[in-house]
């Protein structure tokens, strides 16, 4: 089989050919049919968040140490079992739920595996997607997918549940109070879908890129702003019954200011994108405007499985994906860091 791996932090993904991966206890192997591709592969090609001033988050010195072959989109076909498996189904179309923990902790036992401090996530801490097989460590983490589109539902593993998760952090009365979504790329896209089909009827969209704007509203946003513009504050600010709730998916130092100064009070920012930086806060604002700062971070079992049954109720496609050869998961890699990406690149073996 091939993959296609982090060497090197900060080098190009190289590729390696090794012997097929035998499945053992209650491992599942699949055959790779799709494995979209995320900002965040960028970060771990790269080794570090930025955290601003001069800082950096050292994937290594937690413990991501390459060979990393990335992907944590993943979609494929059961090909083999490990004898604890059970009955698996050989041959099914499944998605795989990637942000697995530790399984014992108060976290994983609760059902927040990806909250659980000792992850071992596909594609980050175990190979993941950029491969022709992958190992997924119990087939309770499959999701039966058989009747959806490859490509649109490989990216419901990380775009559409970091969305999905993050509209129900909002805690805002869809009917009638006013959703900001920051980042119009697919995450926004996804966002924006989703918030329509979960009852939000007072949507904005703001994004430095006109096409995303224009995009946005053909997608059905009810207001578009540059953030650049120094109207698009004001715009927010008078909105009818303020801003209540903002969701951040580019997360820099200009975005999250920018949630922060458009909120009513009571109002909700929940950071979900990670480019970096940092801010100041005058911390007598939070009591005195009542505003919760908060991240969120993916998703849980439990609501991708939601998530998928929402999309297949409602038919929903979340955002619109280009499907290109596995072999050429380092040119995906390079186009979506020069922003030349519309919506989502997923990585096809069935091309």
């Amino acid at each position: 089989m091939k993959r296609f791996a982090v060497t090197e932090f900060g080098r190009p993904l190289c590729t390696l050919v090794e012997d097929d991966p035998v499945p053992q206890g209650s491992e599942v192997m699949l055959d790779l049919e799709r494995c979209g591709v995320c900002h965040t592969d960028l970060h771990l090609r790269e080794g570090h968040y930025d955290l601003g001033g001069g800082r950096r988050l050292s994937l290594a010195e937690r413990g991501v140490k390459p060979p990393v072959t990335l992907g944590h989109e993943i979609l494929g076909r059961i090909a083999a079992a490990g004898p604890e498996a059970g009955t698996v189904g050989i041959g099914r179309r499944v998605l795989v739920f990637p942000w697995i923990g530790c399984g014992s902790c108060h976290r994983c036992l609760s059902g927040e595996e990806n909250l659980c401090a000792a992850g071992r996530c596909l594609g980050v801490h175990r190979p993941g997607g950029f491969a022709e097989k992958v190992v997924v460590p119990h087939p309770r983490y499959l999701i039966d997918v058989e009747d959806l589109e490859p490509s649109s539902a490989a990216t419901l593993a990380c775009s559409g549940l970091t969305a999905f998760s993050a509209l129900r952090k909002v805690g805002v009365d869809p009917a009638r109070d006013w959703l900001l979504l920051i980042g119009a790329g697919g995450l926004g896209q996804s966002a924006l879908r989703l918030a329509r089909a979960l009852g939000h009827t007072r949507i904005a969209v703001a994004d430095t890129a006109p096409g995303k704007r224009a995009r946005s509203l053909s997608l059905g946003a009810d207001l578009v702003l540059d953030p650049v513009d120094p109207g698009a504050r004001t715009a927010l600010l008078g909105l009818e019954n303020g801003l209540a709730a903002a969701i951040d998916f580019v997360g820099n130092a200009e975005t999250a200011r920018f949630a922060i100064d458009t909120l009513r009070r009571g109002g909700r920012s929940i950071t979900v994108g990670m480019f970096g930086g940092e801010i100041s806060l005058p911390l007598p604002l939070l009591p005195l405007r009542a505003l919760t700062l908060t991240g969120s971070y993916v998703g849980n079992l439990g609501e991708l499985r939601d998530l998928v049954d929402l999309v297949r109720r409602h038919g929903l496609t979340l955002v619109e994906t280009e499907t290109i050869p596995l072999d050429q998961a380092e040119a995906a890699m390079r186009r979506l860091e020069a922003g030349s990406v519309a919506g989502r690149l997923v990585l096809s073996n069935k091309i």
